[in-house]
């Protein structure tokens, strides 16, 4: 029996649910992301890019390290397999890339595989998630700088007969003091996203159409070079020195879910995006591979180690006039310099969804009205950034990059199934053939690429996650919007 006279009971209004628990229950519905979408603190991104300058993002981000210069540290693991490795990378790359497109165009939001973490696993998946691409996007942009200095040394000393000083062109630990170049580089690069989308978008396909030249131009000219037998023995170090080949050079393939992270700004995100996500893939792995069958067969792979700038050496040795490799150096400048841009824009948007959640601090979701680009956020990140890059040697950048990006990977492989099952009902612009086994092989190939990097990138990886969750008990789960918002909301259905 009610006893009307008794009072009502008391509600808890101040303490936000901040319980592991309830982190990993709290999820936020795909309606929810896809209407909070572009709205900032103060402003909102612009709708302003096409599928076309989608694709040109995500190939920006995707395509230019890892050809020219993690292929040195690849081929002398893999010998000339090496062209196997990069296949192997790219259809690890494939699974994966047919999972972001499926949810890319059912939830086209900025936060990339974290929101889709978010509405499928929960709060505290999704911040893992999104901890490990900061790893994946702001650290990759510090590896990406890293290398942009070998190649401007090789053109300066090809135009002007000078170089860099080693001192102020090496990070510590190889010679030097601090990257000089690779600081300019991603300083220079956060100079033109604070313009805006637009004009981003702009500067970036002209960069991209640079870089796919200097590669075909390299092709060309290397395949002239070619010598059987380079080629021979195929794989002087087994099964193994593929993966390992395979797992370093996965890296070359981070950047093509960059498009992903641009749902807020594209025009027509639902259709635009899965389009731009695949064809960038597919002009990546295809220059990729004929890149590296001629590298191998134009230079023996034991002196892939020793030889920095190694495209622009082939180039020289083949043509026999110092020129080409001018010129290759130049593209690789270009190249490298438009994988700066694209992927600390994907960073930057990345840690926009999060600072919208309340997961990390409001200035990065600050928008200037003005050019409709978060500029604190820019700001920050790129001088994070760059202190990475002008202090830490590119291999162990590389390899930790690589990792976060596959666990990232994984998560959104296993994201596609439950969405799959607990949203029958959600409008999809492109769906994943021969579901759930794609996904699934998908996750299996990111958990075999992970597990061929070697310790020390464990224990690498290890720390890093560590250092999120004590930053996400201590700030985030107490700020995240929907714990905040949780009690009142517990409140009102009390009240009624």
């Amino acid at each position: 029996m009610l006893d009307h006279g008794a009072a009502p009971p008391v509600v808890d209004t101040t303490t936000p649910k901040t319980s592991a628990l309830g982190a990993l229950t709290r999820r936020k519905p795909v309606e929810r992301l896809v209407m909070e979408g572009g709205q900032g603190e103060g402003g909102s991104l612009r709708r302003s890019l096409s599928m076309w300058q989608l694709t040109m993002i995500s190939i920006g981000a995707t395509l230019g390290t890892g050809i020219f210069v993690v292929l040195g540290d690849a081929a002398p693991k893999a010998g000339p397999a090496v062209t196997i490795s990069f296949v192997i990378a790219g259809l690890t790359a494939l699974f994966s890339a047919l999972s972001y497109a499926e949810l890319a165009g059912s939830v086209p939001v900025s936060g990339s595989s974290y929101s889709y973490a978010y509405a499928t696993m929960g709060e505290l998946v999704a911040w893992v998630c999104g901890w490990c691409l900061v790893l994946e996007y702001g650290v990759s942009v510090a590896a990406v700088a890293v290398g942009w200095g070998e190649y401007l040394n090789e053109l300066l000393d090809g135009t002007l007969g000078i170089t860099i000083p080693e001192q102020i062109s090496s990070p510590m630990g190889e010679g030097g003091f601090i990257n000089l170049p690779a600081l300019v580089v991603v300083l220079l690069a956060m100079v033109f996203l604070m313009r805006g989308a637009k004009e981003s978008a702009r500067i970036n396909s002209i960069m991209v159409a640079v870089k796919i030249v200097t590669l075909l131009l390299f092709i060309g000219i290397g395949f002239l070079g070619i010598k059987g037998g380079n080629y021979t023995p195929l794989a002087p170090l087994g099964i193994m020195g593929i993966s390992a080949g395979a797992a370093t050079l996965f890296f070359s393939y981070i950047g093509f879910d960059a498009a992903s992270t641009a749902g807020e700004e594209a025009k027509n995100p639902k259709r635009d995006l899965p389009r731009a996500i695949m064809l960038s893939l597919l002009i990546v792995t295809v220059l990729y591979v004929l890149v590296a069958f001629v590298a191998v067969g134009a230079m023996p792979w034991q002196d892939f180690e020793d030889t920095e700038a190694a495209l622009a050496q082939i180039m020289t040795d083949v043509s026999g006039h110092s020129f080409w490799g001018v010129v290759l150096a130049a593209g690789a400048v270009v190249a490298i310099a438009s994988v700066v841009f694209a992927v600390l824009y994907g960073q930057t948007r990345i840690l926009f969804a999060m600072s919208r959640d309340g997961l990390v601090p409001r200035v990065f979701a600050r928008v200037d009205a003005k050019s409709g680009a978060p500029r604190a956020n820019v700001v920050i990140v790129s001088l994070f950034c760059g202190t990475l890059a002008a202090f830490i040697p590119l291999g162990k950048l590389a390899d930790a990059t690589s990792i976060g990006t596959l666990f990232a990977f994984g998560l959104v492989n296993v994201a596609v199934v439950i969405l799959r099952r607990t949203r029958p009902d959600l409008p999809r612009t492109f769906k994943v053939a021969l579901f759930p086994i794609t996904p699934i092989l998908g996750l299996l190939a990111c958990g075999y690429m992970m597990f061929s990097l070697d310790i020390a990138t464990w224990i690498v990886f290890g720390g890093w996650m560590v250092a999120g969750l004590v930053f996400y008990f201590q700030y985030g789960i107490r700020r995240s919007r929907l714990a905040i918002e949780a009690p009142a909301e517990s409140a009102a259905s009390t009240e009624k």
